[in-house]
């Protein structure tokens, strides 16, 4: 079953795409597929185009039900781009999928700093049993670094489109320090995880990967040797991440 839709987060309508596995008995485990920071106008507008995809494939290979969703300020979604945004945002999503599906636990799955705010808000809501982050930031310090540039990024690709936005910059820059995947990560631990990353990623070095593993203790790292940023499109990401996630359902519910 495919439903296309939309949920309301802090006021603004997010784009949703929804896959249900057909005829099951007992509650399916839920996936929340999250994308990343866009690259560019083009991909701000497109954001999450190919997710619907990997939902299905998700859903009827595995059997889960399977969510992808664009943030605010990407695709057809409301809103403009802030961080603590993108944390209320995917809050909303698992409320979304919880009263929707009723499911057997939520892991999480993002890409780049989709991965990154993953891994924050599921540090501190016990209903998120794993995450798997592919290509995903240790921290946001290069963009506090020289937050009035990055804000000027963000309105240049249409991530920021309302004129005034932000009305508060101060508050709205330091939110790119105040949420720290790598401190999260700890706090995640010991549920599981598992950290892809390419070792040729030029956003984002492998170093950052390997960072995330170290703070919580017992993640799986993959590295993939010549990947790149975007291991979405890598068939060899895609099949450890599938294979990671049919291993997730042999889990008893304590030991996640």
């Amino acid at each position: 079953m495919h439903r296309n839709g939309t949920f309301v987060s802090g006021g603004l309508r997010l784009s949703r795409y929804l896959a249900k596995p057909t005829a099951r008995a007992e509650p399916a485990p839920a996936l929340i597929l999250c994308h990343g920071f866009p690259t560019g106008p083009l991909d701000a507008r497109q954001s999450a185009t190919t997710f619907p995809e990997l939902v299905d494939r998700i859903s009827h290979e595995l059997g889960w039900t399977a969510m992808a969703f664009t943030f605010r300020g990407c695709g057809q979604s409301e809103g403009d781009f802030s961080l603590q945004g993108w944390v209320d945002d995917l809050r909303t999503a698992i409320d979304d999928v919880m009263t929707e599906t009723a499911p057997a636990g939520v892991w999480l799955v993002g890409t780049g700093a989709g991965g990154s705010v993953s891994v924050c808000v599921g540090a501190d809501d016990p209903r998120v049993r794993g995450a798997a982050l592919l290509s995903s930031r240790a921290d946001f310090d290069d963009w506090a670094a020289q937050p009035r540039r990055f804000l000027d990024h963000a309105r240049e690709i249409g991530a920021i489109r309302t004129p005034g936005f932000p009305r508060a910059q101060d508050e709205w820059a330091r939110e790119l320090r105040r949420f720290r995947p790598v401190d999260a990560a700890r706090r995640f631990a010991p549920r599981p995880m598992l950290v892809l990353h390419g070792d040729e990623d030029d956003s984002v070095p492998a170093a950052e990967a390997r960072q995330l593993v170290a703070a919580h203790g017992s993640a799986e790292l993959r590295i993939i040797p010549g990947a790149g940023h975007r291991l979405r499109h890598d068939p060899r990401a895609i099949a450890i991440l599938l294979g990671w996630l049919d291993r997730q359902r042999a889990l008893p519910a304590a030991s996640a």
